[in-house]
Protein backbone atom coordinates (compact mmCIF):
# COMPACT_ATOMS: atom_id res chain seq x y z
CA UNK A 1 0.00 0.00 0.00
CA UNK A 2 1.64 2.85 -0.86
CA UNK A 3 1.74 6.43 0.77
CA UNK A 4 -1.33 8.28 -0.58
CA UNK A 5 -0.90 12.27 -1.30
CA UNK A 6 -4.84 12.62 -0.25
CA UNK A 7 -5.13 13.12 3.50
CA UNK A 8 -8.35 11.30 3.61
CA UNK A 9 -6.97 8.33 2.09
CA UNK A 10 -4.97 5.08 4.11
CA UNK A 11 -1.16 4.76 3.70
CA UNK A 12 1.60 2.66 4.87
CA UNK A 13 1.78 4.16 8.27
CA UNK A 14 -2.04 4.18 9.20
CA UNK A 15 -2.81 2.13 11.84
CA UNK A 16 -4.17 -1.05 10.89
CA UNK A 17 -5.91 -1.96 13.69
CA UNK A 18 -9.48 -0.86 14.43
CA UNK A 19 -9.98 2.58 16.39
CA UNK A 20 -11.61 2.89 19.73
CA UNK A 21 -14.32 4.93 18.44
CA UNK A 22 -15.11 2.08 15.98
CA UNK A 23 -15.09 -0.45 18.11
CA UNK A 24 -17.01 2.26 20.32
CA UNK A 25 -19.83 1.99 17.27
CA UNK A 26 -19.65 -1.55 17.92
CA UNK A 27 -21.40 -1.41 21.26
CA UNK A 28 -24.43 0.18 19.38
CA UNK A 29 -24.71 -3.20 16.89
CA UNK A 30 -24.16 -5.35 20.08
CA UNK A 31 -27.75 -3.53 21.36
CA UNK A 32 -28.91 -4.38 17.93
CA UNK A 33 -28.57 -7.70 17.83
CA UNK A 34 -30.07 -8.06 21.35
CA UNK A 35 -33.05 -6.78 20.09
CA UNK A 36 -33.54 -8.56 16.98
CA UNK A 37 -33.21 -11.96 19.45
CA UNK A 38 -35.63 -10.64 21.71
CA UNK A 39 -38.00 -10.01 18.33
CA UNK A 40 -37.74 -13.62 17.59
CA UNK A 41 -38.44 -15.22 20.56
CA UNK A 42 -41.23 -14.05 21.42
CA UNK A 43 -42.11 -15.06 17.91
CA UNK A 44 -41.41 -18.45 18.73
CA UNK A 45 -42.73 -18.42 22.39
CA UNK A 46 -45.92 -15.88 22.16
CA UNK A 47 -46.86 -16.49 18.54
CA UNK A 48 -48.84 -13.00 18.07
CA UNK A 49 -47.11 -12.10 14.76
CA UNK A 50 -46.39 -15.86 13.80
CA UNK A 51 -42.59 -17.76 13.73
CA UNK A 52 -42.42 -16.93 9.66
CA UNK A 53 -43.87 -13.72 9.45
CA UNK A 54 -41.69 -12.68 12.34
CA UNK A 55 -38.89 -14.19 10.73
CA UNK A 56 -39.02 -12.22 7.71
CA UNK A 57 -39.50 -9.25 9.52
CA UNK A 58 -36.21 -9.92 11.76
CA UNK A 59 -34.40 -10.78 8.64
CA UNK A 60 -35.19 -7.47 6.81
CA UNK A 61 -34.24 -5.68 9.39
CA UNK A 62 -31.13 -7.08 10.37
CA UNK A 63 -29.90 -7.02 6.54
CA UNK A 64 -30.46 -3.44 7.12
CA UNK A 65 -28.50 -2.78 10.33
CA UNK A 66 -25.47 -5.02 8.59
CA UNK A 67 -25.73 -2.94 4.96
CA UNK A 68 -25.10 0.20 7.27
CA UNK A 69 -22.02 -1.47 9.23
CA UNK A 70 -20.44 -3.29 6.66
CA UNK A 71 -20.16 0.25 4.22
CA UNK A 72 -18.99 2.05 7.51
CA UNK A 73 -15.97 -1.14 7.55
CA UNK A 74 -15.41 -1.30 4.05
CA UNK A 75 -14.52 3.11 4.15
CA UNK A 76 -12.58 2.92 7.34
CA UNK A 77 -10.73 -0.22 5.54
CA UNK A 78 -10.10 2.25 2.49
CA UNK A 79 -9.90 5.91 4.36
CA UNK A 80 -7.60 7.57 7.29
CA UNK A 81 -10.14 6.28 10.80
CA UNK A 82 -8.29 9.26 12.23
CA UNK A 83 -9.07 12.00 9.47
CA UNK A 84 -11.87 14.14 11.23
CA UNK A 85 -13.93 13.56 8.75
CA UNK A 86 -14.30 9.97 9.14
CA UNK A 87 -14.59 9.95 12.46
CA UNK A 88 -17.11 12.57 12.09
CA UNK A 89 -19.14 9.55 9.60
CA UNK A 90 -18.30 7.02 12.21
CA UNK A 91 -20.11 8.98 15.12
CA UNK A 92 -23.19 10.18 12.28
CA UNK A 93 -23.24 6.09 11.94
CA UNK A 94 -23.28 5.52 16.11
CA UNK A 95 -26.00 8.00 16.45
CA UNK A 96 -28.09 6.52 12.94
CA UNK A 97 -27.58 2.83 13.92
CA UNK A 98 -28.36 3.19 17.76
CA UNK A 99 -31.88 5.25 16.50
CA UNK A 100 -32.73 1.93 14.26
CA UNK A 101 -31.93 -0.49 16.97
CA UNK A 102 -34.32 1.42 19.23
CA UNK A 103 -37.12 0.54 16.96
CA UNK A 104 -36.18 -2.93 16.24
CA UNK A 105 -38.99 -4.08 18.74
CA UNK A 106 -41.38 -2.24 16.24
CA UNK A 107 -39.61 -1.73 13.64
CA UNK A 108 -43.05 -3.62 11.64
CA UNK A 109 -45.61 -1.43 13.63
CA UNK A 110 -45.51 1.71 15.63
CA UNK A 111 -41.66 2.24 14.83
CA UNK A 112 -41.56 1.50 10.97
CA UNK A 113 -41.23 5.09 10.03
CA UNK A 114 -38.43 6.07 12.53
CA UNK A 115 -36.47 2.98 10.92
CA UNK A 116 -36.67 3.39 7.65
CA UNK A 117 -36.75 7.33 7.55
CA UNK A 118 -32.94 6.71 10.09
CA UNK A 119 -31.71 4.47 7.89
CA UNK A 120 -32.48 6.74 4.47
CA UNK A 121 -30.90 9.52 6.14
CA UNK A 122 -27.96 7.78 7.43
CA UNK A 123 -26.98 6.32 4.12
CA UNK A 124 -27.53 9.11 2.13
CA UNK A 125 -26.72 11.76 4.94
CA UNK A 126 -23.18 10.29 5.23
CA UNK A 127 -22.55 10.63 1.71
CA UNK A 128 -23.43 13.50 0.90
CA UNK A 129 -21.38 14.97 4.13
CA UNK A 130 -18.58 13.13 3.32
CA UNK A 131 -18.67 14.39 -0.52
CA UNK A 132 -19.09 18.20 0.84
CA UNK A 133 -16.56 18.00 3.66
CA UNK A 134 -13.87 16.20 1.53
CA UNK A 135 -14.19 18.90 -1.11
CA UNK A 136 -14.90 15.46 -3.82
CA UNK A 137 -11.89 13.24 -2.21
CA UNK A 138 -11.60 10.92 -2.92
CA UNK A 139 -13.30 9.25 -5.60
CA UNK A 140 -16.69 12.19 -6.39
CA UNK A 141 -17.68 9.35 -8.91
CA UNK A 142 -18.01 7.00 -6.20
CA UNK A 143 -20.20 8.73 -4.00
CA UNK A 144 -22.15 9.50 -7.65
CA UNK A 145 -22.34 5.40 -7.71
CA UNK A 146 -23.18 4.88 -4.38
CA UNK A 147 -26.07 7.87 -4.36
CA UNK A 148 -27.57 6.76 -7.39
CA UNK A 149 -28.21 3.38 -5.93
CA UNK A 150 -29.30 4.54 -2.82
CA UNK A 151 -31.55 7.12 -4.52
CA UNK A 152 -33.20 3.40 -5.93
CA UNK A 153 -34.17 1.97 -2.81
CA UNK A 154 -34.62 5.05 -0.58
CA UNK A 155 -38.66 5.62 -1.56
CA UNK A 156 -39.23 2.09 -0.78
CA UNK A 157 -38.03 2.43 2.72
CA UNK A 158 -40.04 5.83 2.96
CA UNK A 159 -43.05 4.60 1.62
CA UNK A 160 -42.94 1.41 3.15
CA UNK A 161 -42.59 2.78 6.60
CA UNK A 162 -45.42 5.67 6.00
CA UNK A 163 -48.09 2.80 4.85
CA UNK A 164 -50.44 1.03 7.02
CA UNK A 165 -50.70 -2.47 5.52
CA UNK A 166 -47.98 -5.16 6.87
CA UNK A 167 -47.94 -7.38 3.85
CA UNK A 168 -47.26 -4.05 1.75
CA UNK A 169 -44.44 -3.09 3.68
CA UNK A 170 -42.72 -6.25 3.33
CA UNK A 171 -43.15 -6.39 -0.39
CA UNK A 172 -41.26 -2.55 -0.25
CA UNK A 173 -38.45 -2.99 2.13
CA UNK A 174 -37.99 -6.76 0.57
CA UNK A 175 -37.24 -4.81 -2.86
CA UNK A 176 -35.24 -2.10 -1.35
CA UNK A 177 -33.04 -5.12 0.72
CA UNK A 178 -32.44 -6.51 -2.71
CA UNK A 179 -31.52 -3.35 -4.37
CA UNK A 180 -29.15 -2.09 -2.21
CA UNK A 181 -27.27 -5.62 -1.81
CA UNK A 182 -27.31 -5.85 -5.24
CA UNK A 183 -25.16 -2.60 -5.27
CA UNK A 184 -23.01 -3.60 -3.07
CA UNK A 185 -22.07 -6.78 -4.09
CA UNK A 186 -21.57 -5.40 -7.51
CA UNK A 187 -20.14 -2.38 -6.64
CA UNK A 188 -22.95 -0.16 -7.59
CA UNK A 189 -22.63 -0.25 -11.10
CA UNK A 190 -24.35 3.30 -12.73
CA UNK A 191 -25.00 4.40 -16.16
CA UNK A 192 -22.00 5.90 -17.80
CA UNK A 193 -19.73 4.90 -14.93
CA UNK A 194 -19.51 1.71 -14.51
CA UNK A 195 -18.90 -0.29 -11.13
CA UNK A 196 -16.04 -0.24 -8.75
CA UNK A 197 -16.45 -1.42 -5.48
CA UNK A 198 -14.67 0.58 -2.22
CA UNK A 199 -11.23 -0.04 -1.62
CA UNK A 200 -10.58 -1.34 -5.04
CA UNK A 201 -7.06 1.10 -5.13
CA UNK A 202 -6.08 0.35 -1.98
CA UNK A 203 -7.10 -2.05 0.84
CA UNK A 204 -6.04 -2.20 4.12
CA UNK A 205 -6.26 -6.33 4.80
CA UNK A 206 -5.41 -6.58 8.66
CA UNK A 207 -7.81 -3.77 8.87
CA UNK A 208 -11.21 -5.42 7.06
CA UNK A 209 -9.92 -8.67 8.24
CA UNK A 210 -9.90 -7.94 11.87
CA UNK A 211 -13.23 -5.82 11.76
CA UNK A 212 -15.40 -8.82 10.53
CA UNK A 213 -13.71 -11.39 13.02
CA UNK A 214 -14.40 -8.51 16.01
CA UNK A 215 -18.25 -8.54 14.51
CA UNK A 216 -18.24 -12.23 14.56
CA UNK A 217 -17.46 -12.13 18.31
CA UNK A 218 -19.84 -9.61 19.45
CA UNK A 219 -23.05 -12.23 17.74
CA UNK A 220 -21.11 -14.47 19.99
CA UNK A 221 -21.29 -12.08 22.92
CA UNK A 222 -24.94 -11.21 21.75
CA UNK A 223 -25.55 -15.54 22.46
CA UNK A 224 -23.46 -15.36 25.45
CA UNK A 225 -26.45 -12.37 26.92
CA UNK A 226 -28.94 -14.72 25.92
CA UNK A 227 -27.99 -17.94 27.63
CA UNK A 228 -27.36 -15.84 30.86
CA UNK A 229 -30.33 -13.91 30.41
CA UNK A 230 -32.61 -17.13 30.05
CA UNK A 231 -30.69 -18.90 32.60
CA UNK A 232 -30.51 -16.22 35.17
CA UNK A 233 -34.90 -15.57 35.25
CA UNK A 234 -35.22 -19.42 35.54
CA UNK A 235 -35.70 -21.45 38.38
CA UNK A 236 -32.18 -23.26 38.09
CA UNK A 237 -33.33 -26.86 38.10
CA UNK A 238 -31.27 -29.22 37.08
CA UNK A 239 -32.67 -29.89 33.58
CA UNK A 240 -32.57 -25.93 33.14
CA UNK A 241 -29.21 -25.98 34.46
CA UNK A 242 -28.22 -28.76 31.54
CA UNK A 243 -29.62 -26.47 28.99
CA UNK A 244 -27.53 -23.64 30.06
CA UNK A 245 -24.06 -25.87 30.26
CA UNK A 246 -25.03 -26.94 26.66
CA UNK A 247 -25.80 -23.84 25.13
CA UNK A 248 -22.21 -22.62 26.79
CA UNK A 249 -21.05 -25.36 25.02
CA UNK A 250 -22.20 -25.01 21.87
CA UNK A 251 -21.16 -21.36 21.90
CA UNK A 252 -17.66 -23.07 22.79
CA UNK A 253 -17.68 -24.88 19.81
CA UNK A 254 -18.53 -22.19 17.25
CA UNK A 255 -15.99 -19.82 18.86
CA UNK A 256 -13.83 -22.66 17.66
CA UNK A 257 -15.02 -23.84 14.25
CA UNK A 258 -14.73 -20.13 12.99
CA UNK A 259 -11.58 -19.64 14.09
CA UNK A 260 -9.84 -22.85 13.24
CA UNK A 261 -7.39 -21.88 10.88
CA UNK A 262 -9.19 -20.36 8.18
CA UNK A 263 -11.22 -17.69 10.30
CA UNK A 264 -7.82 -16.81 11.54
CA UNK A 265 -6.25 -16.22 8.16
CA UNK A 266 -8.81 -13.57 6.17
CA UNK A 267 -5.83 -11.03 6.29
CA UNK A 268 -3.66 -13.35 4.76
CA UNK A 269 -5.82 -14.37 1.90
CA UNK A 270 -7.29 -11.27 1.19
CA UNK A 271 -3.45 -9.76 0.99
CA UNK A 272 -2.63 -13.13 -1.81
CA UNK A 273 -5.87 -12.21 -3.77
CA UNK A 274 -5.57 -11.72 -7.42
CA UNK A 275 -8.77 -9.08 -7.02
CA UNK A 276 -8.83 -8.34 -3.02
CA UNK A 277 -12.06 -6.25 -3.48
CA UNK A 278 -14.34 -9.09 -4.40
CA UNK A 279 -12.84 -11.49 -1.71
CA UNK A 280 -13.54 -8.92 1.04
CA UNK A 281 -17.24 -8.13 -0.69
CA UNK A 282 -17.64 -12.01 -0.33
CA UNK A 283 -16.51 -12.72 3.16
CA UNK A 284 -19.01 -9.87 4.34
CA UNK A 285 -21.81 -11.89 3.08
CA UNK A 286 -20.00 -15.26 4.31
CA UNK A 287 -19.87 -13.76 7.83
CA UNK A 288 -23.20 -11.89 7.67
CA UNK A 289 -24.99 -15.80 6.84
CA UNK A 290 -22.68 -16.82 9.72
CA UNK A 291 -23.82 -14.18 12.20
CA UNK A 292 -27.61 -14.45 11.52
CA UNK A 293 -26.93 -18.34 12.38
CA UNK A 294 -25.46 -17.46 15.49
CA UNK A 295 -28.27 -15.09 16.08
CA UNK A 296 -31.08 -17.91 15.53
CA UNK A 297 -28.95 -20.10 17.71
CA UNK A 298 -29.32 -18.16 20.44
CA UNK A 299 -32.67 -18.11 20.04
CA UNK A 300 -32.82 -21.44 19.82
CA UNK A 301 -30.53 -21.57 23.25
CA UNK A 302 -33.13 -19.24 24.79
CA UNK A 303 -36.17 -21.66 24.13
CA UNK A 304 -34.28 -24.97 25.34
CA UNK A 305 -33.40 -23.30 28.43
CA UNK A 306 -36.56 -22.14 28.95
CA UNK A 307 -38.70 -25.12 28.25
CA UNK A 308 -35.70 -28.01 28.52
CA UNK A 309 -38.53 -30.47 29.12
CA UNK A 310 -41.98 -29.57 27.26
CA UNK A 311 -43.09 -29.91 24.23
CA UNK A 312 -41.36 -29.36 21.05
CA UNK A 313 -43.53 -27.54 18.57
CA UNK A 314 -41.65 -27.75 15.44
CA UNK A 315 -41.20 -24.71 13.95
CA UNK A 316 -38.10 -24.39 17.07
CA UNK A 317 -35.94 -26.42 14.81
CA UNK A 318 -35.80 -23.57 12.97
CA UNK A 319 -33.29 -21.91 15.78
CA UNK A 320 -32.46 -24.69 17.08
CA UNK A 321 -31.06 -26.76 14.55
CA UNK A 322 -31.66 -23.95 11.33
CA UNK A 323 -29.26 -21.54 13.25
CA UNK A 324 -26.29 -24.34 13.51
CA UNK A 325 -26.93 -25.06 9.92
CA UNK A 326 -26.95 -21.02 8.87
CA UNK A 327 -23.30 -20.80 10.92
CA UNK A 328 -21.93 -24.02 9.06
CA UNK A 329 -23.02 -23.06 5.38
CA UNK A 330 -21.38 -19.71 5.64
CA UNK A 331 -18.52 -20.92 7.59
CA UNK A 332 -17.79 -23.36 4.99
CA UNK A 333 -18.35 -20.27 2.28
CA UNK A 334 -15.81 -18.51 4.07
CA UNK A 335 -13.23 -22.11 3.83
CA UNK A 336 -13.68 -21.56 0.20
CA UNK A 337 -12.89 -17.96 0.29
CA UNK A 338 -9.87 -18.59 1.71
CA UNK A 339 -8.32 -21.90 0.55
CA UNK A 340 -10.43 -22.61 -2.92
CA UNK A 341 -11.99 -25.63 -0.94
CA UNK A 342 -14.68 -26.99 1.39
CA UNK A 343 -13.51 -29.54 3.98
CA UNK A 344 -15.99 -32.95 3.86
CA UNK A 345 -16.73 -31.87 8.12
CA UNK A 346 -18.63 -28.94 6.87
CA UNK A 347 -21.24 -30.71 4.42
CA UNK A 348 -21.85 -33.81 6.49
CA UNK A 349 -22.22 -31.46 9.73
CA UNK A 350 -25.22 -29.85 7.19
CA UNK A 351 -26.58 -33.36 5.81
CA UNK A 352 -26.37 -34.20 9.29
CA UNK A 353 -28.77 -31.54 10.45
CA UNK A 354 -31.02 -32.10 7.55
CA UNK A 355 -31.90 -35.34 7.89
CA UNK A 356 -31.98 -35.74 11.78
CA UNK A 357 -34.83 -33.19 11.60
CA UNK A 358 -38.00 -36.00 11.06
CA UNK A 359 -36.13 -37.52 14.16
CA UNK A 360 -35.75 -34.40 15.68
CA UNK A 361 -39.47 -33.66 15.74
CA UNK A 362 -40.00 -36.54 18.73
CA UNK A 363 -37.59 -35.02 20.84
CA UNK A 364 -37.63 -32.75 23.93
CA UNK A 365 -36.53 -29.34 23.37
CA UNK A 366 -33.18 -30.15 25.32
CA UNK A 367 -32.31 -33.26 23.35
CA UNK A 368 -33.02 -31.37 20.08
CA UNK A 369 -30.47 -28.92 21.57
CA UNK A 370 -27.54 -31.75 22.32
CA UNK A 371 -27.90 -33.05 18.85
CA UNK A 372 -26.94 -30.02 17.50
CA UNK A 373 -24.51 -29.76 19.73
CA UNK A 374 -23.05 -33.41 18.93
CA UNK A 375 -23.37 -32.34 15.25
CA UNK A 376 -20.96 -29.23 15.98
CA UNK A 377 -18.52 -31.17 17.97
CA UNK A 378 -18.51 -33.89 15.56
CA UNK A 379 -17.30 -30.66 13.10
CA UNK A 380 -14.95 -29.39 15.52
CA UNK A 381 -13.04 -32.88 16.05
CA UNK A 382 -12.92 -33.52 12.26
CA UNK A 383 -11.36 -29.95 12.08
CA UNK A 384 -8.91 -31.22 15.43
CA UNK A 385 -7.69 -34.27 13.71
CA UNK A 386 -7.02 -33.00 10.66
CA UNK A 387 -4.69 -30.28 11.71
CA UNK A 388 -3.12 -32.90 13.31
CA UNK A 389 -2.46 -35.07 10.62
CA UNK A 390 -1.56 -32.03 8.09
CA UNK A 391 0.99 -29.12 7.61
CA UNK A 392 0.15 -25.98 8.08
CA UNK A 393 -1.84 -24.57 5.17
CA UNK A 394 -1.48 -21.35 3.25
CA UNK A 395 -4.51 -19.60 1.93
CA UNK A 396 -4.68 -19.99 -1.54
CA UNK A 397 -7.94 -18.06 -2.43
CA UNK A 398 -9.76 -18.66 -5.71
CA UNK A 399 -9.61 -15.32 -7.13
Amino acid sequence: MRNSPDGLLRSEATRQRATFLELFLDLVFVFALTRISARLIADFTDGQRGVYAGLGQALLLFLALWAVWSVTVWSTSWLDPDAPIVQTVIIMTLVGAMTMAVAVPHGFGARASLFAITLVTLQIGRVVFFHVAGHGRPDPQQSIRIMFWFGLSAPLWVVGGLVNDGTARGALWTLAVSIDYTGLFFGWPTPRLGAQRLGVQMIAAEHLAERYQQFLLIALGEAIFVIGLAFSGSEFHTDQTGGFVLALASTVLLWRIYFHVAGGMLDVAIGRSRNPARLATDMAFAHMVMIAGIVLTGVGFELFIAEPLGHLPATWLIAIFGGPALFLAGRAALEYQVFGRVSRSRVAGLLALGLLIPAALHLLPLTAGAVAAVVLLGVATADARRSRHRSPETPTPPY
